[in-house]
């Protein structure tokens, strides 16, 4: 045997793949992004390949990085275990990591979170924000045990939860182009289903457009809105966010299906927590006032 494997290092590439970044990771670990850097170039140099990428303005795991990732989850599964079997650790908190991507988590995570704590008694429920893609990766490698999302599932099983109304936002001393001018548009940077909504039905109603700002989360488009660069469509949460109000004379557009999604063996009660907790919301998940 010519290598070995550092269980630190390990714990790291296993935070990347579950939190989706390096920055998530290390606050997820208590260490710096800067450890967590190394951790992977040490990694890199046992193994005698990249393991990770940048992808955009994000990352992803190579071939060989998800190789890696998928036997640093059995090893720490194994090593965890066998210290609580060795009496020098006490056993995991049983609970459930449910992802939701940003645009529904404000409503939707508190209706959980309450859900969770009437029946299920015991048992912790964190919850993971990423995009639709990196949510769906994670389903597919079992670490999260449930999703909350909207738009395309990538042909995976889903199911149907209800409805996101959408609303268009401005602040409040933005003015609308002239006419013929071309909409200024905020959106979170490609692929990202309420970008492609406000696009086609822009374009739809009539209306050139310019992409003038964009941003890798949610609170960077909205931040952009609120210094008066442009529109955004947003999932309608109730009140506006902060220094923003709902904006008339766009051509309207229909609730986003919200959806449902689980790992591969996760446990029905578990569905029929989310699904109580949904229920609680009504068909329309977010209550908006502007679909």
């Amino acid at each position: 045997m010519t290598g070995t494997l550092d269980i630190g290092v390990l714990r790291s590439l296993a935070a990347i793949g579950d939190h989706g970044g390096f920055h998530r990771a290390a606050a997820a670990l208590g260490i710096s992004q800067s450890a967590v850097s190394q951790h992977v170039r040490r990694l890199e140099r046992t193994l005698g390949r990249p393991l990770v990428e940048r992808s955009g303005r994000g990352i992803r795991f190579t071939p060989a990085g998800e190789l890696a990732l998928t036997e640093a989850r059995r090893v720490l599964a194994a090593h965890d275990e066998a210290l609580v079997r060795l009496g020098i650790a006490e056993p995991a908190a049983t609970g459930y990591l449910i992802g939701s991507t940003e645009h529904v988590a404000e409503r939707v995570l508190p209706a959980i979170t309450r859900t969770a704590s009437a029946q299920l008694p015991g048992r912790t429920v964190r919850f993971r924000l990423d995009r639709g893609g990196r949510l769906h990766q994670a389903l597919d490698e079992g670490a999260l045990d449930a999703a909350v999302f909207i738009g395309d599932n990538g042909g995976r099983p889903g199911e149907l939860a209800g409805g996101v109304p959408l609303s268009w936002f401005a602040a409040p001393e933005w003015d609308h182009p002239a006419p013929g001018a071309p909409v200024p548009l905020i959106a979170i940077d490609g692929p990202c289903v309420l970008r492609d909504r406000a696009l086609t039905a822009l374009r739809t109603g009539g209306r050139t457009v310019t992409v003038i700002a964009e941003a890798a989360q949610l609170v960077g488009v909205i931040s952009a809105v609120r210094s008066g660069l442009g529109v955004a469509l947003l999932a309608d949460q109730g009140p506006p966010p902060p220094g923003l109000v709902r904006l008339n004379g766009l051509p309207a557009v229909p609730p986003e299906p919200l959806y449902l999604r689980y790992r591969a063996g996760a446990p029905k009660q578990l569905a029929g927590v989310l699904r109580a907790a949904l229920d609680t919301l009504g068909g329309n998940i977010l209550g908006g006032q502007g679909s």
